[in-house]
């Protein structure tokens, strides 16, 4: 076969037209999971391109993985997941970033978190940020996490929105707190940056600028995420 052929681009088999001709090729000879091109997930080696894509088995089907939850007495809707953009649902790609794994990315600019998996993969989901002069660029760590995190205003925040003064000690975690399922908390050199990775309930917002400048993600997608971020891990923000 000729290079081209061995250097076939990823991107052409997530397309139906390559799918079929990819069915073609094959003669039918093997069953192909055809839910993983729906999810960009590639489960075919790319040769000299890189490794084959790991797949892993929780990120799954988006009706698995945007499911109801019930925890406890709380009670998660499921995601309408056919209104979130494709490319903002959980999925593992080709890891763009460079870092090590386990470290945690967030693109500003594509409303996306990395976080870098083992062997040249990244679990990517979409997310909210925060509007323009609320943002907050560097490199950080991951103090501690919580789950059903209880969320304070800080008092700026109150002063721009004095109707928020009713939970200046705290509103306690619930399916309707602003940070959602769990929360992970940014530290540089020890200090609190005041600026978090959490849930939202607004599954609507995602992909879109318009918090306080914390980043923000589908329930689902938190609560997966927090599963997997190990303590103190690495954060690049940028």
């Amino acid at each position: 076969m000729s290079n081209q052929s061995d250097h076939l681009n990823r991107r052409t088999l997530l397309l139906g037209a390559g799918a079929v001709a990819l069915s073609g090729a094959t003669g039918c000879s093997q069953t192909m999971d055809m839910s993983a091109f729906q999810m960009n997930i590639d489960p075919i080696s790319t040769g000299a391109i890189r490794p084959q894509i790991s797949v892993d088995k929780a990120v799954t089907t988006p009706d698995v993985m945007y499911a109801a939850v019930q925890e406890g007495p709380f009670s998660l809707p499921a995601v309408p997941y056919q209104k979130v953009p494709k490319q903002f649902r959980r999925q593992i790609v080709p890891d763009p970033t460079g870092e090590a794994p386990g470290t945690l990315v967030v693109s500003l600019k594509d409303r996306y978190l990395y976080l870098v998996q083992p062997g040249g993969d990244a679990i990517r989901y979409g997310v909210g940020i925060g509007k323009d002069g609320f943002l907050w660029t560097g490199r950080a760590n991951i103090q501690y996490k919580k789950m059903w995190p209880r969320w304070t205003p800080p008092p700026e925040m109150i002063q721009r929105k004095p109707e928020l003064v009713k939970y200046r000690t705290g509103m306690e975690g619930g399916v309707d707190n602003p940070l959602g399922a769990r929360a992970l908390y940014i530290f540089r050199d020890g200090v609190d940056t005041g600026y978090r990775i959490h849930g939202s309930p607004e599954w609507w917002s995602i992909g879109q600028s318009m918090s306080s400048g914390c980043v923000r993600l589908i329930n689902q997608d938190i609560i997966d995420l927090y599963n997997r971020v190990p303590g103190k891990a690495p954060v690049v923000v940028g």
